[in-house]
């Protein structure tokens, strides 16, 4: 008897506007959602102002300092992703400040060990 596969984490890449503008659009996506299970999220850039996310026992909430991900911020979104990967959310956000190198940082994603970790789903625009 084989065991099932694992379960992969839902991945959605939020890309446009400003930080708080991606992180509403993440906001909303969750209100309007009827998703039950842990969720992450990893916003690029730091809140202008007052958060909209707060971490809780179904959400986690990491920041990270902005810079592209693909390049200078890879090493720092790698250990973020892995750790928030441990955690096995069922659904997974990333907040990305600039798209130059999006097609990379998907194609990164897709790559081992990640295409067994995660799934992505249709980016969000903000």
């Amino acid at each position: 008897m084989t065991a099932a596969p694992a379960r992969r984490a839902a991945l959605t890449l939020v890309t446009g506007g400003s930080a708080p503008q991606r992180e509403a659009a993440i906001a909303a996506r969750l209100a309007a959602s009827s998703a039950a299970g842990l969720c992450a999220v990893l916003l690029e850039g730091l809140p202008s102002g007052q958060p909209l996310l707060s971490p809780s026992h179904d959400l986690q909430v990491h920041r990270i300092a902005p810079g592209c991900l693909c390049c200078t911020g890879n090493l720092v979104l790698r250990v973020t992703l892995n750790r928030t990967l441990r955690l096995r959310p069922d659904w997974l956000f990333i907040g990305l400040a600039a798209t130059d190198h999006l097609d990379q940082l998907r194609s990164w994603l897709q790559d081992p060990p990640y295409d067994q970790l995660l799934e992505l789903t249709a980016d969000l625009h903000t």
